[in-house]
């Protein structure tokens, strides 16, 4: 029998998310009470509103249909208006708004839409995995652009070589940031579309942590610089902001001709997102529009404070972020991310990811998931703290 298995399986995802695992396991079978701050999921449900509003939808007999590729034109319009609201951006529901199956799915599927195979695109190390897997898929070439903490993990954008920015077909970038945590404002995206319009470039901005920022600062979008629609694209996503992983919606807005030719694809591959959830993602939005207290920012927040602050006084210097669910901490001397990872999780049961699970320039950090109540935050950074004290002397 012929062997089994593309090529393109071994260069998806990262062999860190199986190693990973397979520590948890190992821990599990000592016996160890394991903390999971690894994976990015929210720990709480939807608003009660949201859940009432599902249930109530998921009972309703015309829901059972296959629903539109593009999503029902309430919820595109739900999505402009929430656009307007936050950022002042007006959006066309018909041409410039598509709903998605997670962001992660409009993020898989953008390459093959937008570029063919032997293009360039650029995207940033580190970064969310399947900005590289995307490409992968679709036989793109990715350029790995470095973001270095000495840059605020933003990109010398004038340091990209000049033959890569004239044969790549768009540039992704995600602020705030998974796994990163870094920020961009407004001057940013400014010099990243006169970037973008001189080498006629697509920006693909990610943005789904938008709504999770802290002390006060307001992410941006993109669509905000003027002109910004003609030449960028930007996914949201419902997952983070409104507590609804588990019920895949999302959407990408912007340029409505990369916004058509995902359209496309996507009407070959799939039938869209359930109707219910269509309806409970309206009601999310309309609740946050509507100033009901929905929000899970604070949440947050104080579970940064209390990881930054418990670590910090075990003598482990962490920045705090200004936003996402993430710490992005930079390791004690001695170690790799990987050897810290899995002694971490051997020794105190506390799953952190590795930093080179999101590229090469990951290396040397690790990053922390917010996505546990703050008791369990609070004996996490204990196990942490007692882990660092017995192992002080590899530090020095």
């Amino acid at each position: 029998m012929k062997r089994i298995g593309s090529s393109r399986l071994q260069h998806l995802g990262s062999a860190i998310f199986t190693e990973v695992a397979e520590w948890r396991r190992e821990a599990e079978a000592r016996g160890l009470d394991i903390i999971d701050l690894g994976i990015g999921s929210p720990d709480r449900p939807p608003s009660q509103r949201v859940m009432d509003t599902l249930a109530a939808a998921v009972r309703n007999p015309t829901h059972y249909g296959y629903p539109s590729s593009e999503g029902s034109l309430a919820f595109r319009s739900a999505v402009a208006r929430w656009y307007e609201y936050r950022f002042s951006v007006q959006l066309d529901p018909q041409r410039e708004i598509t709903t998605l199956m997670g962001s992660q799915d409009g993020l898989a599927h953008l390459a093959m839409a937008v570029a063919d195979p032997g293009d360039v695109a650029i995207v940033p190390d580190p970064g969310y995995p399947i900005y590289s897997a995307s490409l992968t898929l679709a036989g793109v070439k990715p350029y790995l652009l470095p973001l270095r903490e000495e840059n605020g993990f933003l990109p010398r954008l004038e340091q990209i070589p000049a033959e890569t920015a004239a044969a790549a077909r768009f540039i992704l970038l995600n602020y705030p940031s998974n796994p990163l945590a870094a920020v961009a404002d407004l001057d940013f995206f400014e010099r990243l579309v006169e970037y973008a319009r001189t080498h006629e470039l697509l920006i693909v901005h990610d943005v789904a942590y938008s709504e999770m920022a802290f002390d006060g600062f307001r992410p941006r979008s993109v669509l905000e610089v003027p002109g910004a629609k003609q030449i960028a694209v930007e996914f949201h996503s419902l997952s983070k902001s409104f507590n609804m992983a588990g019920c895949r919606i999302a959407f990408m807005v912007g340029n409505e001709e990369a916004v058509g030719a995902l359209r496309t694809l996507k009407s070959n591959i799939d039938y869209g997102v359930f109707s219910a959830v269509q309806e409970a993602g309206i009601v999310a939005l309309e609740d946050q529009m509507a100033g009901s207290g929905w929000e899970v920012a604070s949440v947050y927040e104080r579970r940064r404070d209390l990881v930054v602050d418990g670590l910090r006084s075990f003598g482990w210097e962490v920045r705090k972020p200004k936003a996402t669910m993430f710490i992005w901490a930079p390791i004690p001397p001695g170690w790799t991310s990987r050897q810290i990872s899995r002694e971490m999780l051997l020794s105190a049961g506390v799953v952190v990811i590795p930093g080179d699970a999101f590229g090469e320039q990951g290396e040397g950090y690790v990053r922390i998931a917010l996505v546990q109540e703050e008791d369990r935050l609070k004996e996490a950074v204990s196990r942490i703290g007692r882990f660092l004290c017995e192992n002080s002397q590899r530090s020095q």
